[in-house]
């Protein structure tokens, strides 16, 4: 009886997600929360910034936090010398950031599953859920393997100089632990997250950064390990990471959701291959891109300072681009409850709330990078040819941020109503068949070097 409850509960919360990679029609959208309307619009908005802010504060401490530790990292090697920071950059932006961009969006299925899940109250199926996404990102990290081991080679292909090519190649191989972390943490993250407990990963966050602060001292400055020594700053800090959230949901921190290791996660993995590509193929799309405009700027003139210009300014961009990204995940989160529960109507609310939210912060990143232009990369490196680089970047770069304060909210919605295939598509129209092409044009053809290029 109990399988068969089991079954039950979780063909319900597979319905409309896993058939066909829907997860909401368009006609739950519609449904009326009755309460609602008779509810004064000021106090609406109060109520849903309440419920959004527990699910995005502790996401953007963790995820601020979090990244973090990789701009620590470039500031030791930035201060290593220019050709070090380029190599960093290559290997950390490029080859460990192809992986961390799939496998972040590979993940993101779980906001689809475990967020409906919950907001259903079929709380047992998000431990086999993580379990599912564990199996498939570690199958998937693994073949992915061969990137790290080649990497010198594949650099070389995309026309990077040998010497670049050669220093981000030996750092990668030792970024592999890294690698792997991420197929673990990830799910843990979105489990924790789907049941608001993201003072978890945040609190996590917090003690890891502080070791990362002592070890990269203790390796990099101390001891003098120089690149390697930053590679494995990063594998030590994410793997506290996730052993400090594993042993807060294994020692009990879950009871409802975590029954421990079961069977069932190894049921209908193949479906759940199908929503993680199209998930995967969502996010990574947009991350990738950012991994392209890298390897084309080292094809410039002087590419090792267009290389540190723009590595520097797309780490600041990252930055703050997490802010944004824990409205995704709050988005997700908020989303993917509503329609759980059959609230089409307070799923847009929802996302409406968490849109204006997001690019009221934007516009004061924006303000600030104005008013710091010729200051932004003073923590990154001393050249003075790379502080003016940046110094030219910096106008485009607020405008960027202005921009990317509403784009991650969309893809939350996204994320939460299960259509991520469709966002797959117009990301590859926006990114590959505009962005980069112009990119190409405006720096190559033109000769307006890294800053066209970025603006691309």
């Amino acid at each position: 009886m109990a399988g068969s409850r089991r079954g039950g509960d979780e063909e319900a919360c597979r319905v409309g997600l896993l058939d066909g990679h829907g997860g909401a029609k368009k006609d739950d959208w519609q449904v009326v929360a009755g309460g609602e309307e008779s509810s004064k619009l000021g106090r609406r908005v109060l109520e849903e910034s309440k419920k959004l802010w527990v699910i995005v504060a502790p996401a953007m401490f963790s995820r601020i936090v979090t990244f973090s530790m990789n701009v620590i990292t470039q500031a030791f090697a930035g201060h290593l010398g220019d050709l070090e920071l380029a190599a960093i950059s290559i290997a950390n932006t490029v080859v460990v950031g192809f992986s961390f961009g799939l496998m972040l969006g590979m993940a993101s299925a779980l906001e689809t599953l475990c967020g409906q899940a919950f907001g259903a109250k079929k709380f047992h199926m998000m431990g086999v859920y993580m379990q599912r996404s564990w199996i498939v990102l570690l199958g998937c990290a693994v073949l992915l393997l061969p990137m790290y081991f080649f990497a010198e080679d594949v650099l070389l292909l995309t026309g990077q100089s040998p010497e670049l090519s050669a220093m981000a190649g030996r750092v990668s191989v030792w970024f592999i632990p890294l690698h792997f972390s991420f197929a673990l943490l990830f799910p843990l993250q979105r489990f924790l997250q789907c049941q608001m407990k993201n003072f978890v990963s945040a609190a996590a966050s917090g003690v890891a950064l502080c070791v990362h602060l002592l070890v990269s001292w203790l390796f990099i400055t101390r001891f003098q390990f120089g690149l390697v020594g930053i590679a494995l700053t990063l594998n030590f800090s994410w793997w506290a990471t996730f052993a400090m959230l594993f042993g807060y949901v294994a020692c009990g921190g879950c009871p409802d959701t975590w029954h421990g290791f079961s069977v069932e996660a190894f049921a209908d993995i193949w479906e759940f291959v199908k929503l993680s590509a199209a998930s995967g193929v969502m996010l990574c799309l947009e991350n990738w891109y950012y991994r392209v405009l890298i390897l084309l700027t080292g094809n410039l003139k002087d590419a090792a300072i267009a290389v540190d210009a723009l590595s520097i300014c797309m780490t600041i961009n990252a930055w703050e681009m997490m802010i944004p990204l824990a409205f995704f995940a709050g988005t997700g989160v908020r989303v993917a409850n509503e329609l759980g529960a059959g609230n089409g109507k307070g799923a847009r609310f929802a996302t409406i709330v968490s849109s204006l939210t997001s690019l009221v912060i934007g516009l004061f990143f924006w303000v600030l990078i104005m008013g710091l232009h010729d200051k932004l990369a003073l923590i990154f490196t001393s050249s003075a040819v790379v502080l003016d680089a940046v110094n030219n970047l910096a106008i485009l770069l607020a405008f960027t941020i202005l921009l990317n304060s509403i784009q991650p909210v969309l893809s939350g919605v996204a994320v939460g109503s299960g259509w991520q295939s469709a966002v797959a598509y117009v990301n590859i129209g926006s990114y590959y068949l505009i962005g980069v092409p112009m990119g190409v044009l405006l720096g190559w053809l033109f000769n307006l070097g890294v800053l066209e290029s970025g603006r691309g």
